[in-house]
């Protein structure tokens, strides 16, 4: 019988690499690197595109939506925007909207008060009413003195 020789078993462990690699940046095209690559696009043959779609690492939808924004003029649709909301434009009836909304809330409020002055009055109408001339017989029973 023969024997069985294995090699030497490594009882080290390779401990990881402690640097943490960066997250990998997403990547922008200038306007003139976009139109760069387009203009020599619609100069390429057929075969030539994909070629010219891997050196630059491309994807055919980058071209079409880049192909688009250019058909419609869109220069600054080409350009990196920044992410994050867009601002609304300035509205210039703004404040023309917030003084008639202050002067709504005042006249609202004077409507209010001229109305609980109303209904005051209507409420204590009887004791405004003027008393007639005192009788000697009749003044036990009228109210008024």
């Amino acid at each position: 019988m023969s024997t069985l020789t294995l090699p030497p078993v490594s009882t080290t462990v390779s401990t990881p690499d402690p640097e943490v690699s960066e997250r990998p940046q997403r990547r922008t095209f200038s306007v003139a690197d976009k139109l760069r690559v387009l203009e020599e696009i619609d100069r390429a043959g057929p075969k030539e595109i994909g070629a010219i779609l891997r050196r630059e690492g491309l994807y055919s939808s980058n071209i079409t939506r880049w192909r688009r924004q250019r058909d419609a003029g869109q220069l600054r649709g080409l350009a990196p925007a920044k992410p994050g909301p867009k601002t609304p434009p300035a509205n210039p009836l703004k404040s023309d909207m917030e003084r008639l909304e202050r002067d709504n809330a005042r006249l609202r409020d004077q409507l209010s008060r001229a109305e609980a002055v109303i209904e005051l009055q209507k409420k204590w109408r009887n004791c405004w009413r003027p008393c007639p001339p005192r009788r000697i017989a009749a003044s036990a029973g009228d109210g008024c003195h």
